[in-house]
């Protein structure tokens, strides 16, 4: 398995007054979806944070997000482990697959891949 990006996920009521903010520090804003926008360093694409008001297809909002080569895989492995499963492997309107699931000390991690 290979980790091809983590990105933090911060709550928040008004993401365009925080995505101004993070342009400050030089991050540019890669996707909108009216209820999260992920801003990238321009110069490291992997380098994120995304900003949301809340998860529109899930239950909750996930701390940190995780892309991952195969999420199908690390699904597998994260439920075979006992984790308790957050949010049921799917496919996204977006473009992605992806699940959630809770660390040890609660977190909500999103797990994702793109397709």
């Amino acid at each position: 398995m290979t980790v091809r990006r983590v990105v933090p996920n911060l709550h928040s009521e008004n993401p365009g007054e925080n995505g101004e903010f993070y342009g400050l520090l030089g991050f540019e804003e890669v996707m909108d979806r009216g209820w999260i926008m992920t801003l990238a360093s321009p110069s490291n694409p992997t380098a994120q944070v995304s900003v949301m008001t809340g998860d529109r297809t899930a239950p909750v909002h996930p701390d940190i997000s995780v892309e991952v080569d195969d999420v199908d895989a690390v699904y597998e492995a994260v439920r075979g482990s006992g984790a308790e499963i957050v949010h049921p492997l799917q496919d996204e309107e977006w473009g992605v697959r992806r699940f959630f699931v809770r660390d040890p000390d609660g977190r909500v991690v999103n797990v994702l891949s793109h397709r």
